[in-house]
């Protein structure tokens, strides 16, 4: 019996990974699409979607799920696609969750999005393409976005003055 639901669940999530690669593939022209629109240019993004496998070096599926997923880029040309979470700055990483919020904005379940310091690393025009984008976001979604710069601050609704002070025997933060 054991082996019979095996078969019917590994033949499930291959079905399951079939979809997800296809899917992975639109997910992937989007946000790159979003990335040349957000100062990116030249980078190129992967979803790339692979089968874990199991002890046999067969596919497998196990309390971890049939695929292992990862986001790839190479922000720079001429450089090979590679981890994300291991190459990216802080301003790359922004962008490309803007990209990816942008890309699932009409789907995604989360109400409220963080940007803190989206602006690292940036400024001129690619800084009000950001702004452009988290202002088309914001139709979709709540943002709360940490920024110093103009060009961006200004497409909010709302703003909160965050800043410290200090006297002759403590810093302080005032909020405004």
């Amino acid at each position: 019996k054991i082996s019979g639901l095996e078969k019917t669940v590994l033949a499930e999530a291959s079905e399951l990974s079939k979809n997800r690669k296809a899917s992975a593939v639109k997910l992937q022209a989007g946000i790159q699409q979003q990335l040349k629109a957000l100062g990116m240019p030249k980078a190129e993004f992967r979803v790339n979607v692979e089968a874990r496998l199991g002890e046999n070096g067969k596919p497998s599926c196990g309390i971890n799920g049939f695929d292992k997923i990862e986001f790839l880029i190479s922000p720079n040309q001429g450089e090979p696609p590679k981890r994300l979470r291991s190459i990216a700055s802080g301003g790359e990483i922004s962008r490309v969750m803007l990209a990816i919020k942008t890309v699932l904005a009409a789907i995604d379940t989360v109400d409220c999005l963080v940007f803190d310091e989206i602006d690292s690393g940036i400024g001129g025009e690619i800084a009000v393409a950001v702004g452009e984008h988290m202002y088309n976001l914001s139709k979709y979604k709540q943002i709360l976005c940490i920024t110093h710069l103009a060009s961006i601050a200004v497409r909010a609704d709302n703003h909160i003055r965050v800043s410290k002070n200090s006297d002759d025997s403590r810093t302080y933060t005032d909020i405004k």
